[in-house]
């Protein structure tokens, strides 16, 4: 049995209007499975297609607003393209957001929600994975993360050290993820954001958990109630979802 991370998972007040931007941001089709859900697919690619990586938008009552901790980098290809990404964005609805940068050469912008992204300046080690570049973990001990993640699922670890971590499918495809080391409590910003697993077979999901635990994760109870997914907690208390048959 194995773990893949499919998706990232974003609470929203509105998943129709939050789904629309990210969409035309990512260049992305939409659909739906319910009413309260926004599904962001690839072009081409049909969910869970193990080749692609997805957006799940879902409408919450009354988003939090935690530490911020999980946000999107999205890829550019030239000073230009960059350019061009970030007027378009700020077009669909996007602002400037300042989470104390600095003079950095990539952009640092805030969804209409308030969910903080960045879009990078060319980098050779994006050429290839689409438009988003990276899901960025904030966390205390990326050294940690990459041994619990790095047997979490089936990524495989690419560079870790004392600053950050770095993981990608074993495929080679799609977006990294990558744990950046910051001070605790630095940034406060409202934002919702988390990773979506995917057992394989999906019927093990009861085995992977229990794995799960074994390695340092914990149940999570953010008022799920009785739902096919289960809800964990990295050792750093990042909430993650692994998914079931529904």
């Amino acid at each position: 049995m194995a773990l893949t991370l499919v998706q990232v998972n974003f609470k929203a007040r509105d998943d129709s209007a939050l789904g629309r931007f990210w969409a035309e941001a990512l260049g992305w089709g939409v659909s739906s499975e319910g009413p309260g859900v926004t599904n962001l697919e690839p072009e081409g690619f049909v969910w869970p297609d193990p080749a692609a990586f997805y957006v799940d938008v879902v409408k919450v009552p009354d988003p939090e607003t935690v530490k911020y901790r999980v946000h999107l980098d999205l890829a550019t290809t030239s000073a230009a393209h960059q350019a061009e990404l970030v007027a378009r964005l700020k077009e669909l609805g996007a602002t400037p957001a300042d989470v104390g940068q600095g003079d950095v050469p990539w952009t640092v912008l805030a969804d209409p929600e308030g969910n903080v992204f960045c879009v990078l300046e060319p980098r050779e080690i994006y050429r290839d994975t689409g438009p988003i570049a990276a899901v960025v973990v904030d966390c205390a001990d990326p050294r940690a993360m990459a041994r619990f993640w790095g047997e979490a699922i089936d990524w495989t670890l690419h560079e870790v050290t004392d600053d950050h971590a770095t993981l990608r499918s074993a495929k080679g495809v799609g977006p990294y993820l990558e744990f950046l080391r910051t001070t605790p409590g630095a940034k406060t910003v409202s934002t919702r954001v988390h990773l979506d697993l995917l057992p394989n077979p999906v019927d093990g999901q009861a085995a992977e958990v229990a794995r799960l635990q074994t390695l340092g994760a914990t149940p999570a109870d953010v008022g799920q109630g009785d739902v096919s997914w289960m809800v964990l907690a990295d050792p750093e208390g990042n909430q993650f979802c692994v998914l079931g048959r529904s």
